[in-house]
């Protein structure tokens, strides 16, 4: 059976991508930084680990591969989000997001690369619309998605030929109860589902996408 990581899996997206893989028979592992729910689909939910320190990413990542049998792909949702503009906002910002949005993924990237080397894979990120066409305040959060998309086409590139993929899915605004809470009076129907957006991720791992490394997938539509 197929193993997959999905980090910050306990979130909204997360927990669709979960919900979404399980039905398509993977067996998951959920990490997060959140405590462990009490109820999860996941084959195994590790909370409590912080997705910007390498060694613990590396010692979840050991856990997972001993306790479900390996690790075949991961999915990198981990992130967050900021609104400030660069004149009034603050530098630390820059630093929170790169971390929060970047570092989780590289850190997470480089954890899996050995399990995922032994037989092949697909590595998922998450990037945003934003990164392309970033609007005032984004300028932070823009930024460390740029790099989770430069991540991904460098990581592809490095890996061609060794049975790695690594691809990301770049959404517009996902409809999650946060963004909601957030944005009140805004239009949500165009919003991206998280749902949605999970089957197109379980695309991307699945052996339909052996072809496709490299790219960075717009998601703008409900669906």
């Amino acid at each position: 059976m197929t193993v997959v990581v999905v980090t910050g899996a306990f979130g909204a997206l997360g927990r669709a991508v979960v919900s979404e893989l399980v039905g398509r028979g993977y067996s998951v592992a959920a990490v997060d930084v959140a405590p462990a729910p009490a109820q999860t689909d996941a084959a195994l939910a590790l909370g409590g680990v912080d997705l910007t320190d390498e060694p613990a990413v590396i010692a979840a990542y050991h856990t997972v591969a001993e306790k479900l049998g390996g690790l075949d792909a991961l999915v990198n949702i981990a992130g967050g989000f900021t609104w400030e503009p660069v004149e009034t906002g603050s530098i630390d910002s820059w630093e929170a997001m790169f971390r929060i949005n970047l570092r989780t993924a590289a850190a997470s990237s480089r954890a899996a690369l050995p399990h995922l080397l032994k037989n092949g894979g697909a590595i998922v990120n998450i990037g945003a619309a934003g990164a392309i066409q970033p609007g005032t305040g984004m300028a932070p959060y823009a930024a460390s998605k740029a790099g989770v998309r430069a991540l991904t086409e460098s990581l592809a590139e490095e890996l061609r030929g060794k049975k790695v993929r690594v691809n990301a899915i770049l959404p517009t605004i996902i409809d999650t109860p946060a963004n909601r809470s957030s944005m009140p009076d805004a239009d949500t129907s165009a919003w991206v589902r998280p749902q949605s957006a999970a089957k197109v991720i379980a695309f991307l791992i699945s052996d339909e996408a052996s072809a496709i490394t490299g790219a960075s997938l717009p998601l703008s539509l409900a669906g």
